[in-house]
């Protein structure tokens, strides 16, 4: 909630996205929060490799540094929705000093097949991306239509 009152007006106020990089990434940790009803639905998301050199499972680092491959923390805003290399995605902008690259870090919303229960089942964890918010491919259609233009995404290691 601190995010709302960092950057005030820059987000719709009925929905956040919230992803709890302290959580493994074989677990539900895209938390989308509804504001009004209080409802949380979690979907599984991944995480960069820069954030897990040796492919635990885990975010180990952050990094808002250009080639890092890293996730980064902080406060996002959803931008528009495009088509890319991965397919149907939607921009982000980083707002804070910890993220503030991840437009020219070409850090979005995106599907990956390397995100599934299946994946966590055959090898316990998810594949890694280049920093960019990856989920399921089945989910993204939600995903996007739920992360509207102007909407909060934070993201950190919020129990450490």
């Amino acid at each position: 909630m601190s995010a709302f009152e960092r950057h005030p007006g820059a987000f719709a106020r009925d929905l956040i996205a919230i992803a709890d990089f302290d959580a493994a990434s074989s677990v539900p940790r895209f938390h989308f929060v509804n504001l009004v009803s209080g409802g949380v639905t979690s979907l599984l998301v991944a995480h960069g490799r820069g954030s897990d050199p040796d492919h635990s499972g885990w975010v180990k680092r952050f990094s808002n540094a250009p080639g890092s491959a890293a996730s980064s923390a902080g406060a996002y805003r959803t931008g528009p929705l495009y088509v890319g290399k991965h397919g149907p995605s939607r921009r982000i902008a980083g707002l804070d000093p910890t993220n503030s690259n991840a437009e020219p870090r070409a850090i979005v919303v995106h599907g990956a097949w390397y995100v599934s229960q299946d994946m966590v089942k055959e090898h316990g964890k998810l594949g890694r991306s280049e920093g960019c918010f990856a989920v399921a491919e089945r989910a993204l259609p939600e995903v996007l239509a739920r992360l509207g233009e102007g909407r909060l995404i934070y993201a950190d290691r919020l129990h450490a």
